[in-house]
């Protein structure tokens, strides 16, 4: 959990193209329902598939409608499934405007991609360049997972920021090279923040997926500009890593003590140089469930009861604890952080309808 990921390794093979279709191995993957994206060529082409057309358990194939071909030339041979769907720079993969900056962190810069709002399809109390959001992805994956939300985002006026965060591929590595779980890649998010306040933001929501939720509850808690953030919608979100850890450790049926001495030896500081990560990572501080009553900001929460990755039972849990401020929004079929590629429709209206309430004048 605290290694940086590195390689992307190829998980599905092409079997065959049609026009309007591509046949693909069976993989618990690529036999889900909804939209999704696939690199081939070694990750240098990418191509958009939709539903499925037919399936063959015995011979092991999937038949799905193809979308589209970005980039490259689609043919047989190993391909990778993600579910960002789109693939570049909002510019090429949304047709928006957009432009790379760079935040100034801790650590060094970071790249981020901006998104300008319409003037002249902003919506709301008219504040154009005012209102911003922060989308910050999951654990091992790229920028383009924040992609999906940028329509809906761009439709209600607010400019989106898409940073890097500390041992992405191309951004500056902590000294440990090791993920934190949000306990230092909140400082991360909040550089983002002073990004989009120096640059005029008076209103910010904060997007997260899975491990990108974890770290903006931290920033939440931690930052000084928690404050100018109006409203927080996460995707398969980490509400409690012992959870996490729990259910990871028993699908590779580590014996529970083993994962208990794993989980204390993270937190202690004479131990650091034994797990090999620069600072204690406590994991009882991202217990959300714990630490329910701490919560000040609205938050929406979406996340698959099907969940393979990620269990919904502490976002459920959560929400109960504080309906004040949390609304939940479960999703069936969905694996982790795929909820948009099931329902796309559905999850705008989500997002649109939360976002139209809690950033409406007063």
């Amino acid at each position: 959990m605290l290694t940086a990921d590195r390689l992307r390794p190829d998980d599905t093979q092409i079997l065959g193209i049609e026009d309007c279709s591509v046949t693909l191995e069976l993989t618990p993957e690529t036999e889900q329902p909804g939209r999704y994206g696939l690199w081939f060529g070694g990750g240098q082409g990418h191509a958009r598939v939709g539903a499925v057309l037919d399936v063959d358990h015995e011979l092991g194939r999937v038949r799905r409608v193809l979308e589209g071909v970005d980039v490259g030339e689609l043919c047989v041979g190993p391909a990778r499934w993600n579910q960002y769907y789109y693939a570049g720079n909002p510019q090429d993969a949304l047709g928006l405007s957009s432009r790379d900056v760079q935040i100034d962190s801790e650590l060094g810069m970071l790249t981020a991609w901006e998104v300008p709002a319409d003037t002249l399809e902003a919506v709301g109390d008219g504040d154009v360049g005012g209102r911003w959001a922060v989308l910050v992805h999951g654990r091992g994956a790229e920028r383009e997972e924040c992609l999906r939300a940028v329509p809906v985002i761009h439709d209600l006026g607010f400019t989106a920021l898409i940073p890097m965060y500390r041992n992405d591929i191309g951004a500056p590595s902590s000294p440990d090279g090791r993920y934190s779980l949000g306990l230092s890649e909140w400082r991360d998010c909040e550089a983002a923040l002073l990004y989009a306040v120096d640059a005029g933001a008076r209103e910010i929501v904060l997007f997260g997926w899975s491990m990108g939720g974890a770290i903006i509850l931290q920033a939440l808690d931690r930052s000084w500009l928690s404050d100018r953030v109006k409203a927080v919608v996460l995707d398969s979100p980490v509400i409690d890593w012992v959870d996490v850890l729990r259910h990871h450790g028993a699908l590779h049926k580590i014996p529970g003590p083993i994962g208990s001495l794993s989980r204390s030896l993270i937190g202690l500081s004479w131990a650091r140089r034994l797990v090999g990560v620069q600072e204690p990572i406590d994991v009882a501080l991202t217990n959300w469930e714990n630490r329910a009553d701490e919560l000040k900001h609205r938050t929406l929460l979406i996340h698959s009861l099907d969940d393979e990755f990620v269990p919904a039972g502490p976002s459920i849990s959560l929400a109960a604890k504080r309906p004040d401020l949390v609304r939940f929004e479960p999703w069936q079929q969905a694996r982790h952080t795929k909820e948009w590629n099931v329902d796309p429709q559905r999850w705008e209206a989500v997002v649109r309808d939360f976002l139209t309430a809690e950033t409406a004048p007063h």
